[in-house]
This record gives C-alpha cells, structure tokens and sequence, in this order.
C-alpha cells in the first residue's frame, strides 16, 4: 500500500459539485492499494498514519501526531499511486483491481476510525475533485 499524505488546515472532496467529506485540522490521505496488498499492511499503514508527529509543538518542532491536535482524516482512493511511468503515458496495471482494493481501502479507514479519529472519504471510482489548504507544506509519502 502507498500513501500520499498531507497535513492540511483543511480538505474537502466534492462529487458531481456536492461535497462527500470534509475536515479541518488533519491530514488529507491519498491512498492506493497494489494488487499484492493485505489486510495486515492495510492495518500497518494506519497505524503508521494516525501516530505520525507532523505537527509542530510549543518549540516549532514537528512532534505532535493526529490526536495531540484533535485532527482527523480524509482518504481518497487514488489508484494512480500505482501508474507504471517508464513511458510518456502512464500505465496502471500494477494497481489493485476494485474486488481487492476496495475492501483494503474500506479496513484501512476503519482501522483509522478504531484508533479514534473522524474519518472523511471520497467514493471508489468516483470522478472526484479534492481542494486542501496544505499546512507548511508538509506531504510525506509512505509505503507499507
């Protein structure tokens, strides 16, 4: 599993011009699953997420996770993650297929949620625009 995440001020995904989820303070998680991916990678790569210290403390250090700000999430499927990119025209076939990335997907936001925090989505498949007010910016790539 691959994750793009970002600690935003605030984020929001709308669909067909209707927002589907939206936060505040936290982090904006786009997150792809490869077709190898299982459901303990899944649980590592939140576990991962929600104890990330990005944000900063009273020094201006980044050493404050998630729960120490109140923050929460928003998770966008983002199959692209995966693109094959030796040519000029990117490739996915080493992306997930819907029938295993879906249920990766749904385990990963519920595994989020276990540990306490609001999870915002999009919708798998959907033809989404994501808007985020990035904070720093701090976009860290992760990799399970």
């Amino acid at each position: 599993m691959r994750a793009v995440v970002t600690r935003v001020k605030n984020a929001r995904v709308e669909i067909d011009g209707k927002i589907n989820g939206a936060i505040e303070t936290g982090f904006l998680v786009l997150l792809g699953v490869g077709p190898e991916d299982t459901p303990a990678q899944a649980d590592k790569l939140a576990d991962k997420i929600c104890g990330l210290r990005i944000f900063e403390d009273e020094n201006e250090k980044m050493n404050l996770n998630l729960a120490a700000v109140g923050g929460a999430l928003l998770v966008v499927s983002q199959f692209t993650l995966y693109a094959d990119t030796s040519s000029r025209r990117p490739g996915f076939s080493h992306a997930a297929k819907p029938d295993t990335a879906i249920p990766l997907y749904q385990r990963f936001m519920e595994q989020c949620r276990e540990r306490g925090f609001r999870v915002e989505h999009g919708e798998f498949g959907a033809d989404m625009q994501v808007f985020s007010q990035n904070d720093g910016p701090v976009t860290i790539l992760l990799e399970v």
